[in-house]
């Protein structure tokens, strides 16, 4: 189920009621300016929230709340450092300084306030995705939807009054009289609590710390002492950054837009964290990641040597340089990282299958076989390679000249992922080199009709039927490979460039040569040509 839009146009209560009603399970993302935020849900219930920047405040909640003491707090963080992983409220419960029950309740007003905060949220963009899970260390609730919903449109029209007054968390107030000195007048139990706080040096953020109260609660009892004229606004904080937000504010909200597949917006926090510290480590790792995923090897081996201390001699780290390297053709230096990412995680299978596709790619196709067949071993005995080893094995079988390998290799991985149309096409192709033209088409065809229709497999049906002299059909295959896409090898547009020729169309024959030429600018002999075609019809 793909919902995803404006939340100027639908509201976030229209959403929420729309994954109620039809029992969806997954995560609603949320982002409004540079803020992010989430609520999961299953089968229809609301099962965990957040907002990124919005601290987690659970242990704080317990201690301003007077469930467990300051000192039950800090033993408890103490003890969860060798606790396995454990989280800080079963130690709580472990150590006696709280029950079930306390826990349950305070991590639900967690949640739900996270999910009140967001309905406040009426401009910026949200995306469901389905069947996706909050990580396995939080604490998870099932709250029905409806009733989250009223108390949220009733915080929504209480707050469209509160910030009249309270126009951000960073402004400062202070006491014009003392409520708590004068007789007859009715405070709320929140009042009560933050009037000894307002102090003309505390933020609203502050004081909602200090206090133990939700925002809502904090801002609502403020805002009564402001209209009884007893605060008053006495100033602002003064910020880290033209929009308030710290280096690590900025490295979280950057990592959370890049675990929702944000990249843009990955990388404008990610970089003003940088300003901060030039040489962050995590924040220099997640810049070279994106820059890998958008294509930009160079820019992230950049990224990977501005890293501080030994950030970037981790394995991790180590393999995605090799990455970087091997898609810059510098096959040589990408095995080398590879060697030294084994000194650190040796017996790895993914290394093994990274080392046999850097050496395909180098042309060494034997090596690559050798690569490939060490990845298998490496594996448990029933377990299935992913399809990405078939369709590259594939291909180094063939390159090595062992073609009846390769089909085999090819069918086996077919037989485990039939609609994977890499398989498809690369044993078609090796199915072709040995004669077979009518099996290669079947294997072309069925990767469109069923592996995702992939370009590749257009350009081989289109050679097939060149080859086979049907220039009508090969052109049509070109043209429909060259769509999908623009960029996918040179001799496409010099194939139909010859064949424009042939039909005594010259403005085409050069349209698709300066295309070829784009992709590769070195290829002399077809500028040279291009030249004579261009003064032969004056163009």
């Amino acid at each position: 189920m793909a919902i995803e839009g404006a939340l100027a146009e639908v509201s976030l209560a229209d959403i929420c009621q729309l994954l109620s009603m039809g029992r969806k399970t997954g995560c609603l993302e949320m982002s409004e300016g540079s803020n992010l935020g989430y609520i999961y849900f299953d089968d229809g219930r609301v099962t965990f929230s957040s907002v990124i920047n919005r601290p987690d405040r659970l242990g704080d909640l317990l201690v301003k709340n007077g469930v467990i003491t300051e000192a039950d707090l800090n033993g408890a963080m103490e003890a969860q450092k060798s606790s396995a992983g454990k989280r800080l409220g079963e130690v709580l419960i472990e150590r006696g300084s709280l029950s079930q029950e306390q826990l349950d309740r305070y991590v639900q007003v967690q949640i739900e306030e996270a999910v009140y905060h967001l309905f406040g949220w009426n401009e910026g963009s949200f995306k469901f995705v389905a069947d996706i899970k909050p990580d396995e260390d939080v604490l998870l609730v099932s709250v029905p939807i409806d009733a989250l919903l009223m108390e949220g449109a009733r915080r929504v029209d209480e707050w469209s009054l509160v910030e009249k007054k309270i126009s951000s968390m960073d402004l400062i107030f202070a006491l014009e009289r003392d409520p708590l000195a004068e007789d007859g007048v009715e405070l709320s139990d929140s009042q009560r609590r933050i009037i000894p706080l307002i102090d003309g040096e505390r933020t609203v953020q502050d004081l909602v710390e200090a206090s133990g109260l939700v925002e809502f609660d904090t801002g609502k009892a403020l805002y009564g002492l402001i209209q009884a004229g007893f605060a008053n606004q006495v100033g602002r904080r003064a910020t880290e950054d033209a929009d308030g937000k710290s280096v690590e504010e900025r490295l979280k909200l950057g990592l959370a837009f890049y675990r929702s597949g944000m990249f843009e917006d990955s990388t404008r926090e990610l970089k003003k964290a940088l300003t901060g510290n030039p040489r962050h480590a995590v924040a220099r790792q997640h810049l070279a990641l994106i820059s890998l995923r958008s294509g930009r090897p160079r820019e992230a081996l950049v990224h990977f040597d501005e890293m501080e201390g030994e950030g970037g001699g981790s394995y991790a780290d180590l393999r995605n340089r090799a990455l970087a390297l091997e898609r810059m053709g510098r096959f040589q230096e990408s095995l080398d990282m590879l060697d030294s990412a084994e000194k650190l995680k040796a017996k790895d299978p993914s290394l093994s299958m990274a080392r046999a596709i850097c050496h395909l790619k180098n042309g060494d196709a034997l090596d690559a076989l050798k690569s490939f067949q060490v990845y298998r071993d490496q594996l448990e005995d029933d377990e299935v390679p992913p399809a990405v080893f078939f369709a590259y094995s594939v291909l180094a079988a063939g390159m090595a000249g062992d073609l009846d390998r390769a089909i085999m290799i090819g069918r086996e991985g077919v037989g485990h992922y039939p609609n994977e149309g890499a398989i498809l096409v690369n044993t078609g192709g090796v199915v072709a080199h040995k004669g077979e033209a009518a099996a290669a088409e079947a294997f072309f065809k069925r990767a469109i009709e069923e592996g995702g229709n992939p370009p590749q497999a257009h350009k081989a049906l289109g050679d097939l039927a060149l080859k086979a002299d049907d220039k009508a059909a090969a052109k049509s295959y070109y043209e429909a490979a060259v769509k999908l896409d623009p960029r996918l090898g040179e001799d496409v547009y010099i194939k139909l460039g010859a064949m424009a020729l042939e039909a005594s169309n010259q403005q085409d024959a050069i349209s698709y040569w300066r295309r070829a030429l784009d992709i590769n600018p070195e290829n002399m002999e077809l500028q040279a040509r291009l030249d004579q075609l261009g003064a032969a019809s004056g163009a």
